[in-house]
């Protein structure tokens, strides 16, 4: 039967089924395109249309195509090193500068110019023979014979745990793996990417989309990526490392056992940062608390001050909305609506003033911002005195133009965030962004009664913001508290499942739900009933004990 497919502003009358490549070839030259959103549905560019629908193609400058992209280039990355070191089992992990470290399983191997050139040759010939992607399915029983034949234990460790009864592969020139999502439909689509030394094994760089599809310039975290080790080591503890790992020990050590270790970790650090504190207290006065949107920073905040009261330490907490200036004030966004989330959306010289008069023993009457009103109304009255540092916390918390008449020696700032290097396998890495996603969406649909929708729409400038103001300050840090905790998952996913799968094949935000649940399907159900009143999930979920503080 005839159908009709639209591409940008050209329609093609088609009598039988059709890959899109076919209808863009001619178009696309170079081979710019990576995927293709036909009706919403992200699709691959050897997609068969076969009915009337409208086909919008992707670029790098598209999100959807960014993950693409990547994917298809660590499976290249991977075959690149199954040719030229086969015995090196290598594992990739989001890390810094954007970048997906590639590190040795084997903790011996250290890589050096040499590996470096011989494996960037290798995948540039991979990617000029513009070797074609082939997808095919299989049964879990061939993928589990598949994955024997190629040593791939980490990928047939999480066959047990997928509900469907196939398994997706991709050939490409005789090697064979899957790097659960879409592919490029050859390696020749894979024009842009670069491998450097970091010791002990390689940072790949590819195109992002928030940088224009550009590769963005390489900057050390060391701090970043310090934290994240030290998150590794402690997985591959307790074996959380990958989903199979997560999974794996909630059913051998139970779900009390494994819930209450990683509490034990919380706990420790939150140990840890307060004697920190305790051993400077003569010199702090200002506790600074930052970090992107739904990394817990209001609980973790709580329990900061009651691990400071058990040390005869009584901080002052302050807010920084009560800071905001009137909308007439405040700096335009690209969009021509007031930009609430600039820095200078605040009464900075005003703040500066309170924070030193307080700090110097004056007795000072704070601003309250009254939201119905829109403007500043006379707060509380307040003095401090000794062992009494200013908590404050928001997103400019660390940025040091909001304090400039502090003393530096007088702060000490703390960065928080879910930070983690964790696998679906070792070729697979989950992407912490989208945990903290996960995070929000459960979230503002309990306690703001948003929906998944409405979540994901806000998504894209809620992130723009966090690249513009927090993740520069990190490095500035005195102290990084990692609020990733190995159980949520497994505890999010009855929450997350039911408002991703509520958004309607039609909604443009339907590709990033399907993505969403993707990753969650992976994960074993855990309940919630022992998780502790203090947790920072409790933050997400419910049940908090500081609801009401």
């Amino acid at each position: 039967m005839p159908f009709t497919v639209q591409i940008r502003d050209k329609v093609y009358r088609l009598e039988r089924k059709t890959p899109i490549l076919d209808l863009i070839k001619e178009h696309d030259p170079d081979k710019r395109a990576v995927a293709a959103r036909v009706d919403n549905r992200v699709r691959e560019l050897t997609y068969e249309l076969s009915r009337d629908c409208k086909v919008e193609i992707l670029t790098v400058k598209d999100p959807d195509a960014i993950k693409v992209y990547e994917a298809s280039l660590r499976y290249v990355v991977a075959m690149a090193f199954s040719r030229c070191y086969p015995d090196i089992k290598i594992r990739f992990s989001y890390n810094v500068s954007r970048c997906i470290s590639v590190s040795f399983l084997d903790p011996s191997i250290v890589a050096n110019t040499a590996m470096l050139l011989k494996i960037t040759h290798e995948i540039d010939h991979i990617i000029a023979a513009d070797l074609p992607l082939l997808r095919m399915k299989v049964s879990i029983e061939e993928a589990e014979r598949v994955y024997d034949e190629l040593g791939y234990d980490d990928k047939k460790a999480i066959l047990k745990y997928r509900p469907e009864p196939c398994v997706h592969l991709y050939s490409c020139d005789g090697y064979m793996n899957y790097m659960y999502s879409h592919m490029v439909p050859s390696t020749g689509y894979l024009h842009d990417y670069k491998l450097r030394l970091y010791r002990p094994g390689f940072m790949l760089q590819y195109p992002r989309a928030e940088e224009g599809g550009k590769i963005p310039e390489f900057r050390d975290d060391p701090t970043f990526n310090r934290t994240l080790k030290e998150s590794h080591d402690w997985a591959k503890i307790v074996g959380s490392d990958t989903v199979g790992g997560i999974n794996g020990s909630i059913e051998k050590r139970g779900t009390i056992e494994f819930l209450n270790l990683c509490e034990a970790r919380h706990n420790r650090m939150l140990c840890e940062l307060g004697q920190l504190i305790e051993d400077g207290i003569d010199d702090i006065s200002l506790i600074c608390i930052a970090g992107p949107s739904s990394s817990g920073k209001t609980t973790f905040a709580n329990r900061l001050r009651i691990e400071l009261l058990s040390r005869g330490i009584n901080p002052i907490r302050i807010s920084l909305d009560d800071y905001y200036l009137t909308k007439d004030k405040v700096p335009v966004g690209p969009d021509g609506k007031p930009d609430l989330e600039h820095i200078e959306a605040l009464d900075i010289p005003l703040f500066n003033q309170n924070m030193l008069d307080l700090i110097n023993g004056e007795t000072v009457t704070l601003p309250k911002f009254d939201f119905q009103l829109g403007k500043r109304v006379e707060g509380r009255r307040i003095h401090v005195g000794k062992n009494e540092p200013i908590i404050i916390e928001g997103i400019h918390a660390l940025n040091d133009r909001l304090t400039t008449d502090i003393p530096k020696s007088a702060k000490f700032k703390i960065f928080i965030a879910p930070q983690a290097q964790m696998n679906i396998d070792d070729h697979n890495p989950l992407s912490l962004t989208d945990l903290r996603l996960i995070r929000r969406i459960v979230r503002d649909y309990k306690f703001r009664n948003a929906s998944a929708e409405e979540t994901l729409a806000m998504w894209p400038s809620v992130r723009a913001g966090e690249f513009r103001w927090i993740y520069d300050c990190q490095e500035d840090s005195d102290y990084v508290y990692n609020s990733m905790l190995s159980y949520e998952l497994p505890v999010m996913k009855k929450y997350a499942l039911p408002l991703l799968r509520k958004i309607d094949v039609e909604s443009p935000y339907f590709p990033i739900a399907q993505r969403l649940i993707r990753m969650l399907k992976y994960f074993i159900d855990m309940p919630d009933e022992w998780i502790p009143s203090n947790s920072l999930m409790r933050e997400f979920i419910g049940g908090s004990c500081y609801a009401d503080v």
